[in-house]
């Protein structure tokens, strides 16, 4: 019962915690004491590192760690055409404490290009002896946590063309990513598991939005967004409720976006966090069709370094069981290791230690 196209039994969210050396290399571009190229080299060089050993782990699949990146999300809208990445009075509130304050606005027409991420893709695929996996950000992340204030009210008075032109957007990327070689592409989100949570919704409304409405708004646009996919392109989502420095925003099971998100949208695979009591039981998994689609559960904590129990996570994969086959249903950490460059609280040495047990409890349940 492997799989041997994605999303595979054992899989990851894709970033992973920044070696010294790069970080070291990040800081001195910073102040301004290596050049761009000099940090590319030091780049490279570490995400090759990291390609052999997700390959020695035995995943079959292999990311970048998202090494070339600051924020899991920012890097890649920034570079959106009439996207801008901008320095705001204060960072996201996590549990107890705040990022970077940094966010992005639309300026004019969202639009797809070129994008740098598309030559980092190619870099990794270069040398990966695995299946590449690229993550970028989803579209519905764009909109839920800067909302109607961040999109310029003269280009898109109403809201509906401009969830049609990010869709369009969307499109040309995946398209330029399959030109690329790419097979196994991933949507990370937060805008879905945060409408489970009714603070989330108030602030929301506060920006302007109706949140009441957005699964059904963001289920289109994501579905806009896959036409045309490639029947041999694996596109799957990550949903998670945030993640930074090992803290988070939101709780809340997955029933008020279930229907939608499972029931509606036309993903092969879906990354859910189950890694707390904050995500909520497994019954909203009843809204997945049997068939094709994937759930890859996120039992494994990225928030911390304690090794979880096998037969604890056995016990979890058995209960999931009672809404959705066996044979739709994978295993992963809950979200990335550094969402952000500063990265999760826990050891590169924890880190691969889980993904090392992902990988043996995914052939101990499934087989070899």
């Amino acid at each position: 019962m492997q799989r041997s196209t994605p999303p595979f039994r054992a899989d990851h969210v894709g970033s992973l915690l920044r070696p010294a050396a790069l970080k070291e290399a990040r800081a001195k571009h910073a102040e301004k004491k290596i050049t761009a190229a000099q940090l590319a080299e030091v780049e490279d060089r570490e995400i090759e590192k990291v390609i052999r050993k997700q390959e020695e782990l035995g995943l079959k699949l292999a990311t970048d760690g998202e090494f070339r990146r600051s924020w899991w999300q920012f890097d890649f809208y920034k570079d959106l055409d009439n996207v801008e990445m901008y320095t705001v009075g204060e960072g996201i509130q996590f549990a107890g404490v705040l990022t970077k304050a940094e966010s992005v606005r639309v300026t004019g027409k969202v639009g797809f290009s070129t994008h740098p991420h598309v030559e980092h893709f190619k870099f990794l695929k270069r040398h990966a002896k695995v299946t590449p996996k690229m993550t970028i950000p989803a579209p519905s992340t764009l909109h839920f946590r800067q909302g109607r204030p961040s999109i310029d009210k003269t280009t898109y008075p109403e809201l509906d063309a401009y969830f049609d032109d990010v869709a369009k957007a969307y499109r040309d990327a995946i398209r330029a990513f399959y030109d690329a070689g790419c097979r196994y592409l991933q949507m990370d989100d937060t805008a879905w598991s945060m409408l489970c949570d009714p603070k989330e919704r108030e602030r929301s409304r506060g920006r302007g939005d109706d949140p009441d409405s957005l699964p059904a708004k963001y289920a289109a646009m994501t579905n806009k967004a896959l036409e045309g996919k490639p029947a041999d392109m694996c596109v799957s989502m990550h949903s998670c409720r945030g993640n930074f420095r090992s803290t988070f925003i939101a709780s809340g099971g997955y029933e008020f976006v279930a229907e939608h998100l499972l029931g509606k949208v036309k993903l092969d695979g879906f990354f859910l966090e189950y890694d707390t009591e904050r995500a909520g039981g497994f019954e909203p998994l009843r809204f997945l069709p049997k068939g094709k689609q994937i759930v890859v559960l996120g039992l494994v904590s990225s928030k911390t370094g304690q090794l979880e129990s096998k037969d604890a996570i056995k016990r979890r994969i058995e209960e999931a069981t009672k809404y959705v086959g066996v044979d739709q249903l994978c295993l992963s950490p809950q979200c990335g290791f550094a969402s952000t460059e500063e990265g999760n609280v826990l050891a590169e040495e924890e880190q691969w230690a889980k993904l090392r047990m992902i990988v043996e409890l995914a052939d101990e349940v499934w087989g070899r």
